[in-house]
């Protein structure tokens, strides 16, 4: 009877080990691409960087944070670049993105960040997460969000949306970044 034992602790073994490596290859297959392992080997007759090949990757200079901005922790949205960087105390940007801005602008100022709402339907119908607000203008409230969906959207001129629409890791950063109260400045 030992013997049977073992052949069924040996199949249930084998049968786990094939479940978790199953299970392994689904969740990565569907991880974000900037998730997934990089592959080391030659692909489509390129060959890549690898450290010490003296080879240097290019990558474009992030923007510098607006001169004209003010000083300490802050959130910066400049209008005409519609771009956004979440500055530290020290003055140095943590992380800076590009956003989709709404019909409806700030004027350029100073605000604080007066309310937040982890998720809610925007004004437009769509279903927002991180929602990040800070002014009102003419009784449209105006704030920072991600589309659940990912979306980025191309606003309607004619409804009147207080919406700064942001990738969902860029609303996670502000989120964790822009509690009530902090400073958002809007410049040109």
């Amino acid at each position: 009877m030992p013997a049977r034992s073992s052949t069924i602790v040996t199949a249930l073994t084998a049968a786990a080990l094939v479940a978790v490596g199953f299970l392994g290859y689904q969740a990565s297959a569907s991880a974000p691409a900037d998730l997934r392992p990089h592959k080391t080997g030659n692909t489509a007759g390129k060959h890549p960087t690898r450290p010490g090949s003296g080879k240097k990757e290019h990558r474009p200079a992030e923007p510098k944070v607006p001169e004209a901005s003010g000083t300490g922790k802050r959130i910066v949205y400049a209008l005409g670049a519609k771009r956004v960087w979440l500055v530290g105390a020290d003055g140095t940007a943590s992380r800076t993105f590009t956003v989709s801005p709404s019909p409806v602008s700030p004027p350029m100022g100073t605000y604080p960040v007066t309310s937040r709402s982890v998720s809610v339907t925007g004004s437009d119908g769509i279903a927002i997460e991180h929602v990040v607000r800070f002014a009102s203008v003419d009784g449209v409230v105006i704030g920072f969000s991600a589309a659940v969906d990912g979306s980025s959207p191309n606003p309607d001129a004619s409804q009147r949306t207080g919406g700064i629409r942001e990738s969902r890791a860029d609303g996670g950063a502000m989120w964790g970044f822009a509690v009530n109260g902090t400073k958002v400045v809007v410049v040109a």
